[in-house]
């Protein structure tokens, strides 16, 4: 079976026996009251990385915007977030409006859009918040944050990225040999961009593999996250395990890193090429989340139950913005190249014969996942 549901982008394990040792899973106390020795040095690595003051450690993203949208809150802000935001950081953003705060909605990637709304709510003295994912896996795309900063900047705002997906994956722009860039410090480094008003959220568990979130920014925002945060209050810290293998993935990305990217980057290329040749395309442009969209008289259910019987495990699930049904291929820096030549082949057939419903099973097998 050749397998592409999996977001361990560049193929990060994390075997017990590639991690440092540890004497004990958890001190058993939440965070407020002190973390593991571990989790400092990989918080400085990482903020490092995605060129930031400071960064902290937190479970997951939805301890980190459950608690930063309450924090932000403290002042008086109106919230503008991106439609393509991913849902964890809707979640926290919607906890806030139930309190009051002013939330409104811009299209996709729009800056244009969103100051129309700044521009608007301008009288109102309030700070504005945008709200963005850093890399879109939908559309493939790096939000433009420079714009988005240089139309809140004279307001005095902030921008939060979620930038789960570009973590691992982009980096600085700086070699032709590198496409998604250097380094994987993700959309800051993409763009070049960076400041005190720049707030990044993101989990380590898609690029990294590691089943955490780090919180990275000024260094006074990171001091005022953790003296702040409920979830640092009633919630344990990352445990032992979990913060060696951060150390251990970012280890391996200093080592490996820039071989593993240029590998992942061919082997979607080489899907994308694959298609192309058969005249079928797909949305994501050279991020490894390669998403087929069957055309309105298919039935997408049929065409994916279909690539399981060929042995191509995929990702059937609704369009982030509509009801169409959609299939991903997420691809891995550790997908050989006879899996990306069987899966396409795989699809080009299954498409072929779609219009023979004899051909297809009739029992539909059902997933449903946002990236």
């Amino acid at each position: 079976m050749s397998d592409f549901t999996s977001a361990l982008y560049l193929g990060l394990y994390h075997s017990s026996r590639s991690l440092r040792p540890w004497a004990q899973l958890t001190a058993g106390k939440p965070a407020a009251l002190g973390s593991s020795p571990g989790v400092a040095a990989v918080a400085s690595q990482l903020a490092a990385l995605l060129g930031c003051e400071g960064a902290t450690l937190v479970p997951s993203t939805l301890h980190l915007f459950w608690d930063l949208f309450t924090i932000l809150a403290s002042e008086r802000i109106a919230i503008y977030m991106d439609t393509g935001a991913y849902a964890i950081v809707k979640w926290g953003v919607e906890r806030v409006a139930a309190r009051g705060v002013l939330v409104r909605s811009f299209r996709h990637h729009d800056p244009d859009a969103m100051r129309h709304h700044l521009k608007r709510d301008a009288r109102q003295g309030l700070r504005p918040v945008v709200v963005a994912d850093g890399l879109c896996p939908a559309c493939g795309g790096p939000a433009p944050i420079a714009s988005y900063l240089e139309q809140i900047r004279p307001y005095g705002g902030y921008l939060v990225l979620d930038d789960t997906q570009a973590l691992g994956i982009l980096g600085q722009r700086s070699r032709p040999n590198a496409p998604y860039g250097k380094g994987g410090g993700g959309s800051l480094r993409w763009s070049h961009v960076g400041g005190p008003d720049v707030i990044v959220g993101s989990s380590l568990a898609k690029g990294f593999g590691v089943p955490v979130a780090v919180l990275a920014g000024s260094e006074m925002m990171v001091r005022r996250f953790e003296q702040a945060s409920g979830t640092r209050t009633h919630c344990s810290p990352p445990p032992n395990a979990v913060v060696h293998a951060a150390d251990h993935a970012l280890s391996v990305n200093r080592q490996q890193g820039e071989r593993l990217r240029l590998r992942l980057w061919q082997l979607v290329s080489r899907f994308k090429k694959g298609l192309a040749e058969a005249g079928l395309s797909t949305h994501g442009g050279d991020f490894p989340v390669q998403t087929w969209e069957p055309s309105p008289e298919s039935n997408p259910a049929k065409i994916h139950n279909a690539l399981l019987q060929r042995g191509v495990r995929t990702v059937l699930h609704r369009a982030r913005h509509g009801f169409q049904a959609q299939i991903s291929f997420l691809i891995t820096a550790r997908h050989r190249i006879q899996d990306i030549d069987h899966a396409t082949d795989a699809l080009k057939d299954v498409i072929q014969r779609a219009t023979s419903p004899g051909l297809f099973l009739e029992k539909h097998y059902e997933q449903s996942i946002q990236f």
